[in-house]
């Protein structure tokens, strides 16, 4: 496997990456990023997928990890959902050039709309999976008893366990804090790109009503949700992957 290249950013803050140039046709296109999700890394299937796809056409396409996850710096309890937008823009802004589609993994959902926000004229357009902005609010604070609250704000840390990993997640009081000077969802959310969202009926992690509200929230000319039987929040599933890749090529097709 190949090492991943590496972009420093301070004496103390480096992200790790890998990038396939545009090719041919391809060059003619925007590019593509893959933002994952809450402590996941690049090596993921539907990043690792997306990579082939995007090499098979010429596309270009990056992959990296936000600090805190995977081969990049600094410890995953630092970091908060402006941190990882912070490195998603930096990505863009430095590693990129022209429009891109953003794909957006669960929490990478949230990260690509920040990003929209912030740079609509980069932005070509926009594929989520399992989309899950606000849930640090929407989910994980309104998820908490009392009890679990008070021991957050008290110890600014508290511990909760994981379907995806043998350690527990890790829930600090900042990520909830710095969340809430991020939600997307309480204010007008105006987009001028292609939107597609793909979900999974089986999804546990982040319920359907999430993907409606958020549909439903936007202000957007072509904006579409797929609902997927069979689906949960992974979306790693042969026939999903086909999906996920039938989905792009249309938005890259639409923007280009």
């Amino acid at each position: 496997m190949q090492a991943p290249e590496t972009l420093s950013l301070s004496p103390d803050r480096s992200l790790a990456y890998h990038k396939l140039n545009a090719q041919g046709d391809g060059a003619n296109q925007p590019g593509v990023i893959f933002l994952g999700g809450f402590k996941s890394d690049m090596t993921g299937l539907k990043a690792t997928y997306l990579e082939d796809w995007s090499r098979q056409r010429g596309t270009g396409f990056l992959r990296f990890d936000y600090r805190g996850h995977g081969a990049s710096s600094a410890a995953f309890e630092e970091g908060c959902i402006g941190d990882w937008a912070d490195d998603a823009c930096e990505v863009l802004q430095r590693l990129t050039s022209g429009p891109q589609v953003l794909v957006g993994s669960s929490m990478g959902g949230w990260i690509m709309l920040l990003l929209a926000k912030r740079f609509p004229e980069r932005v070509a357009g926009l594929v989520g999976i399992a989309a899950a902005p606000d849930f640090t609010e929407d989910g994980m604070w309104h998820g908490m008893t009392e009890a679990q609250r008070a021991e957050l704000m008290e110890r600014g840390r508290i511990e909760r366990p994981s379907e995806y990993s043998e350690e527990p997640y890790v829930i600090t009081r900042r990520l909830i804090e710095d969340g809430r000077e991020h939600l997307v969802l309480r204010e007008a959310l105006d987009l001028a790109c292609p939107v597609r969202l793909l979900h999974g009926l089986e999804d546990i992690d982040v319920p359907i009503s999430v993907a409606l509200r958020l549909i439903e929230h936007m202000e957007c000319a072509d904006a579409r949700l797929t609902l997927v039987k069979g689906a949960d929040h992974r979306f790693s599933e042969p026939e999903n992957l086909t999906l996920l890749g039938k989905t792009l090529h249309g938005v890259l097709k639409s923007s280009s």
